[in-house]
């Protein structure tokens, strides 16, 4: 591999654009499902953890009684976690989320209100044609899906309850340290 690859790599790793197109995609099935906006961001990064680990979601899916095939997830997935997040004090976290929901703020994308300590995330009428848009490409295909699994599934829980299930389904991230870059 030569070195110019492993900064073009480096580079896209960096980017905000393919986290805030898959945020915006799970938002969507978000409010598809409940017609109400995410509350929390410890929810949303719950959510999106289990999107960004397919075979997390997988394992998920069957503690949670549910298909696990439903995960549809890939051979080359398997291992492969291109968008790593840290252990953090409530679980899979990734620093970057109030970046990402400012900059989608900003757009006019999403719509944030803070009520008490909880932030509550919608998409706005510009954010949905363009969530739907991106859940239309071919190469969004299985996010799509896998995000409108999500939703379905574990979308209606609390954040703090949806917290505790993934410490339950996931043991090992409780013996990481915080910080620590999560490889499941």
């Amino acid at each position: 591999m030569s070195l110019r690859m492993i900064r073009s790599a480096a580079r896209v790793g960096l980017m905000d654009e393919p986290h805030e197109a898959r945020l915006l995609v799970l938002l969507l099935a978000a409010e598809k499902k409940s017609e109400k906006p995410v509350d929390g961001l410890t929810k949303l990064a719950k959510l999106d953890f289990l999107l960004r680990y397919p075979n997390c979601l997988e394992r998920a899916l069957t503690a949670a009684k549910a298909n696990p095939s439903r995960a549809n997830v890939q051979p080359f997935e398997r291992g492969n976690v291109e968008t790593k997040m840290i252990r953090f004090r409530y679980g899979p976290w990734d620093h970057r989320y109030r970046r990402w929901i400012s900059l989608l703020g900003a757009r006019g994308l999403v719509q944030v209100a803070v009520e008490g300590r909880t932030v509550r995330v919608r998409l706005t009428e510009p954010g949905r044609r363009v969530a739907t848009e991106i859940s239309a490409l071919e190469d969004f295909g299985d996010l799509a899906e896998r995000s409108r699994v999500v939703a379905q599934v574990f979308g209606d829980m609390a954040g703090t309850r949806l917290k505790d299930f993934i410490y339950d389904q996931f043991p090992e991230l409780t013996d990481m340290r915080w910080g620590e870059e999560i490889s499941l």
